[in-house]
């Protein structure tokens, strides 16, 4: 208790300094009195007996501060001094100040910037979901077939039923709906997930409830949904009686149930649902049937949460177990058919897949920045050492250590980086969803989620960095400028901070720092515009400037054989039409979110390896489609309009299929079963890109559309015309057809390729935006080197000129120097990026991470800023005037 008793009253006495200090004077100051009042009675003099006092009394400060010690914390005390002074130094150098602040901003900034996406898209997306770290994607995958796919709900059901490990399992399936209200309608984004989502994510709906267990199957049965906090303000605005109200939703009447909370957006990262379903109401939202029976279909993107305690390669074991009986149980459907636990930042079914390579470069890159913001400021904080020498000789002089030194000097640095600090953390608010501007919503009611998420853990990773980037700028600086050989500072009173020879090693080897940072950050931008260039470019297998158009009649109502006729009238009236070269319809087109079917096969003649069931994916198509697209026919034949369902069933291959299954044979004329029907394959095409341009050639087929009609189709249309002429004369044949239906889009499949490539699109965009930053601080420390080197070498630039140097002379002297350095650094950077540009190698698409161009670019474009930094210091070296400068 006495010890608590002390540190109370040492805490108050730092918030009653002045009061106490001056309540001691006053008792010093009457101890003195009464000491002088004793000698003058005893016989000396006023002034004789005042001196006696202060004798007899001892050292009033020496007894001051042993006073203070006993009452207040020293250390405390002398750090809000040393910041009390540092912020004095600040305001008698603003420029300086402003620049080393503004340099700190932008590092600890985009540091913060980039772990709030880090935060918001890949380690904890859902900001209303607790326990994330134990929450993982349930993904399928088959042996043998790369990549993954989905499961189906009766495996579903069955993992939920056996799991132990398993707190709960949740389906999640994104998909578009047509809100109709009177005569409009409108496209969003709906979710079809179970009855358990928003009970297992731990998410109370604000208003109304979530879904009831009874409500997650049948057929049709029950059409309600949970609307999100977005739809109910900007589409209902903020109706406090929507509980209970109707929406149209692909033409069926859902009941309004629940209100989702603002912050959740649902758990498809990238798009923000505006509605959620039961998975009862699969089939009024799948336009391919009912799947809620079919073991085959493998549709569901699904969760799990692992119970406490859980590992994820526990769970996984388990899931394997069931796995396995189901592979025993069904082997129709399930035979090579795993489940796997993804964490969340791999999630393959949504955007946190495709982001996770791009931010992690993205996170590598900003640490360079802050790196070189850091070398810079110690550059700046070495040049404003030299202005205050006489004060550190000074203070030494009078008693200062020089750890009281360093502490000072590293008080004023931290001081610096927490104004830097709030800086960088307004910065990163500020752009926390700016990776939502660069990807515009491909339609007209879809809204774009990548959200950065500014909590506690980020704000704790940015303190961490500023602390750290403290420690390393500033920390060097305080022990050089520390250094002071006393002796003969006194002696000159202007003795060196530090010997000149080391102090210019010192700014020399930051500049290299800054430089070959600088080189790698432009390498790497070098590398990724061209990887987009040419991906760009590049033929995908396809015409890309066919038009594709939606109409939907699956909310309209249509049946198959209505939808069969309208789409045929429609196909036959769009082939008139002027401009028009050819048109087809297909189910998916390539490069879009919709997934390709996909089914085991069984070829004659090829026996699989044990425990492994062939699957390969495939499309139904019409009559001219490989015409429309420009995807030529190597062998065989193209599908024709006889190709109906009045014919046995086709199938034409690409060429990587026919490689892998009739490796040594001509596929022609063969047959592969697919769902328990023989196709014969009439035709091998040339291989296309289907998903990026940047995959692995895989075996895909074709079937036709005639012989399994469905109801929702996309148009493809080959023509000259732009995407809204053809709009407006699709929408004449559309109305002509049926007047209560539109076309919904209409755009080139070029467009849907650059949608796509939005990772690749934005890390050349991040890269290059702090690339610049990254060569405008390398600039700003060079030129600061040499302007240093200038103003140092005054005397002996006066020197050579009275000799008879040049203007020429000095301006050559002073760029050599400049320019020396930057070509070792050129070096060490050049060196460096040909490690580290390697790992950029799944973001490069035909370019090699030490291509020339790429180098040669990021060297000339270092080069001329280099020479330009080093050109003006060296400019006003030739306008020194050598009189004034020898009598300095």
């Amino acid at each position: 208790m006495p010890q608590v008793r002390a540190w109370f009253y040492r805490l108050l006495g730092l918030l009653r300094k002045k009061q106490r200090d001056t309540e001691m004077a006053e008792e010093f100051q009457q101890h003195v009195d009464l000491l002088t009042e004793r000698n003058i009675v005893a016989g000396m003099s006023a002034k004789e007996a005042r001196n006696a006092a202060l004798r007899e009394f001892g050292g009033v400060e020496q007894i001051k501060e042993t006073a203070r010690e006993q009452r207040i914390w020293r250390w405390a005390d002398e750090f809000f001094r040393d910041l009390r002074f540092g912020a004095r130094m600040l305001l008698r150098n603003p420029g300086l100040s402003i620049l080393i602040i503004l340099c700190l901003t932008l590092g600890i900034g985009t540091n913060a910037a980039v772990l709030s996406w880090i935060e918001g898209i890949l380690i904890r997306p859902y900001p209303l979901v607790p326990h994330q770290d134990r929450m993982f994607a349930l993904i399928g995958t088959t042996r043998g077939v790369p990549g993954h796919n989905g499961l189906s709900y009766p495996d579903f059901l069955d993992l939920e039923k056996n799991s132990t490990l398993c707190e709960a399992f949740i389906v999640d399936r994104i998909t578009g709906t047509t809100l109709s209200v009177g005569d409009r309608a409108e496209r969003a984004t709906v979710g079809i997930v179970s009855a358990n989502y928003f009970d297992a994510l731990g998410v109370k709906p604000i208003l109304g409830r979530g879904f009831r267990p009874e409500e997650g199957t049948g057929r049709n049965a029950y059409p309600v949904a949970v609307i999100s906090y977005r739809t109910w303000k900007d589409r209902y605005n903020f109706d406090p009686n929507i509980i209970g109200r109707a929406q149209y939703m692909n033409g069926v009447q859902h009941t309004i149930i629940g209100v989702a909370p603002e912050r959740f957006h649902g758990t498809f990262i990238g798009y923000s649902f505006s509605f959620w379903v039961p998975t009862s109401m699969q089939e009024t939202f799948d336009a391919t049937g009912y799947k809620l029976e079919d073991r085959g279909a493998r549709w569901i993107e699904s969760y799990a949460f692992l119970k406490p305690g859980v590992s994820r390669q526990q769970a996984q074991a388990e899931l394997n177990s069931i796995s396995q009986r189901l592979e025993n149980d069904f082997p129709d459907t399930n035979r090579g058919h795993e489940n796997q636990l993804v964490p969340l930042w791999k999630t393959p079914f949504n955007g946190a897949g495709n982001m996770s390579s791009t931010l992690a470069i993205t996170m590598a890159v900003v640490f360079l920045v802050l790196l070189i913001a850091c070398a810079n400021v110690s550059n700046l904080l070495l040049a404003r050492s030299l202005l205050r020498r006489h004060e550190m000789t000074m203070r030494l002089a009078l008693g200062a250590g020089r750890r009281r030194l360093v502490k000072q000097l590293i008080t004023e640095g931290l001081l610096l980086s927490l104004i830097a600090a709030a800086g960088g953390t307004a910065v990163a608010y500020w752009c926390r969803n700016a990776l939502v501007l660069a990807f515009p919503p491909p339609l007209p009611g879809t809204v774009i989620d990548y959200p950065g998420q500014i909590d506690w853990r980020v704000l704790a990773a940015s303190a961490g960095i500023c602390i750290a980037s403290t420690l390393l700028f500033a920390l060097v600086p305080a022990i050089r400028a520390s250094d002071v050989d006393l002796s003969n500072a006194l002696k000159a009173e202007a003795g060196g901070v530090l010997s000149g020879s080391s102090r210019s090693r010192l700014r020399s080897a930051l500049v290299l720092v800054q430089v070959s940072l600088s080189f790698i950050l432009l390498a790497g931008t070098g590398l990724l515009l061209q990887s987009l260039i040419k991906m760009q470019n590049a033929s995908p297998g396809f015409n890309t400037n066919v038009v594709a158009s939606v109409v939907d009649l699956f909310s309209a109502g249509y049946k198959v054989d209505r939808a069969k006729i309208f789409h045929t009238q429609l196909l036959d009236r769009v082939r008139t039409l002027p401009g028009v070269e050819s048109a087809a319809l297909t189910r998916v087109i390539p490069f879009s979110y919709n997934v390709f079917s996909s089914a085991p096969i069984e070829v004659d003649g090829y026996q699989p390896p044990p425990n492994e069931q062939p699957t390969v994916e495939y499309i139904e198509v019409t009559e001219d489609y490989f015409t429309t697209l420009g995807i030529p026919i190597v062998s065989g034949r193209e599908f024709m309009r006889t190709d109906d369902e009045n014919v046995p069933p086709l199938a034409i291959i690409n060429e990587t299929m026919a490689a892998k299954y009739w490796s040594g044979k001509n596929a022609l004329g063969q047959r592969v079963k697919v769902k328990d029907k023989w196709m014969q394959i009439v035709g091998i095409a040339k291989n296309a890109n289907y998903r990026t341009k940047i995959e692995t050639p895989m075996p895909f087929f074709y079937v036709p559309l005639r012989q399994n009609f469905r109801v929702q189709n996309t148009l493809l249309i080959r023509t000259r015309e732009t995407p809204g002429a053809m709009m407006n004369a699709l929408a004449r044949e559309v109305h002509a057809l049926d007047a209560n239906l539109a076309p919904l889009i209409t755009d080139r499949l070029q467009d849907q390729i650059d949608e796509i490539s939005y990772s690749q699109r934005l890390a050349v965009t991040l890269v290059a935006i702090f690339g610049a930053m990254a060569l405008f601080l390398a600039a700003i420390g060079l030129y600061g080197v040499m302007s240093y080197t200038v103003s140092q070498g005054t005397r002996e630039f006066g020197l050579r000129m009275a000799l008879g140097a040049g203007a020429k002379d000095l301006l050559r002297l002073v760029m050599s120097r400049g320019l020396q350095l930057t070509g070792a650094g050129i070096v060490i950077g050049a060196s460096a990026a040909v490690m580290l540009t390697r790992l950029m190698g799944n973001l490069l698409y035909k370019v090699s991470p030490r291509d020339p161009f790429a180098f040669g670019t990021a060297f000339v474009i270092l080069f001329v800023v280099a020479f330009i930094a080093c050109f003006l210091p060296a400019l006003r070296a030739t306008r020194i005037d050598p009189v004034k400068a020898l009598r300095v």
